[in-house]
C-alpha cells in the first residue's frame, strides 16, 4: 500500500543528484542547510538561468516546448523544476488546454559537464519524468539529459530498473531527513571539486570522534 507524503514532507526533486554523487553532499545541504559555491556550481547556475523562462513557451512543428516547468509527486515526495519539457505530438498522449491533438511529455535537464560514470544524472530526470507522469496520468518512455561540454543531447530510456532506483533512493532520502541524519564518508577523488570540502573536511573524516562522544567527554568533566 502506497502512503503519499504531505507538502511539508516533500523534499527537493534536485537532491536525487546530490545523493547519488554523495550522501554526506546531501546531507549537508538539506539537512544542516550548508551552501558554499564554486566555478563548477556557478557554471552550472548560468546554464539553468539561461534554460530556465517561465514565461517563454514555443512551437517547433509537432513540438511545444514549455521552460521551467514545476513538478511534484506527492507518492515520491518530491518536488522541483524541469529546465524543459518537450511535449510532441502523439496519440498516446495527453490532451493540453487550448489543443485539439495529444501530446507526450518528455522532461530535457541540462548539464554543465559532460555524461559521467554513475546514473545520477539519468535517475534525476527519471524523477522529473515520474512527476510528469503523476500529474498528467501518462507514461512517458525516454527523456533527454543536454550536457554544455559536448554540447550534445542524450536520450534516456526510462527503464524499470530507473524507476526502482529512484524510488530506493528517495525512500532512503526521506529516512535520513527524517532523522537528521549527516553520515560520515570516505575522502574520494570527487571531494576535489565538491563545492562543500571546506564545510565538509573530508580529510579529517575519521580522525576526529562522534560528536556524541565529544559532548559526553564534555559532560564528564563537569561532573565532580
Amino acid at each position: 500500500m502506497t502512503t503519499d507524503y504531505p507538502p511539508e514532507e516533500w523534499l527537493p526533486l534536485s537532491g536525487i543528484q546530490h545523493f547519488l554523487f554523495c550522501r554526506r553532499q546531501w546531507a549537508l545541504i538539506h539537512v544542516e542547510r550548508q551552501w558554499q559555491e564554486n566555478v563548477l556550481t556557478a557554471q552550472g547556475r548560468i546554464m539553468h538561468r539561461r534554460a530556465d523562462d517561465p514565461f517563454f513557451t514555443e512551437k517547433r512543428g509537432e513540438v511545444i516546448i514549455a521552460r521551467s516547468v514545476p513538478v511534484s509527486s506527492p507518492t515520491l515526495g518530491l518536488s522541483g523544476v524541469c529546465d524543459v519539457v518537450e511535449f510532441t505530438a502523439s496519440p498516446e498522449g495527453v490532451r493540453l488546454p487550448g489543443r485539439k491533438e495529444r501530446y507526450l511529455p518528455a522532461p530535457v535537464e541540462y548539464k554543465r559537464g559532460k555524461p559521467k560514470q554513475d546514473t545520477s544524472d539519468e535517475a534525476q530526470l527519471c524523477a522529473q519524468a515520474m512527476c510528469l507522469e503523476e500529474m498528467l496520468a501518462v507514461t512517458i518512455p525516454v527523456g533527454y539529459l543536454y550536457y554544455g561540454k559536448t554540447r550534445r543531447r542524450v536520450a534516456v530510456e526510462l527503464t524499470q530498473e530507473l524507476r526502482d532506483l529512484v524510488r530506493k533512493i528517495t525512500r532512503e532520502m526521506h529516512d535520513y531527513y527524517r532523522r537528521g541524519y549527516t553520515p560520515r564518508v570516505k575522502m574520494t577523488r570527487a571531494c576535489r571539486s565538491c563545492s562543500l570540502a571546506d564545510i565538509c573536511l573530508p580529510k579529517l573524516q575519521g580522525k576526529l570522534p562522534p560528536a556524541s562522544k565529544y559532548i559526553r567527554q564534555q559532560l564528564e568533566k563537569l561532573t565532580p
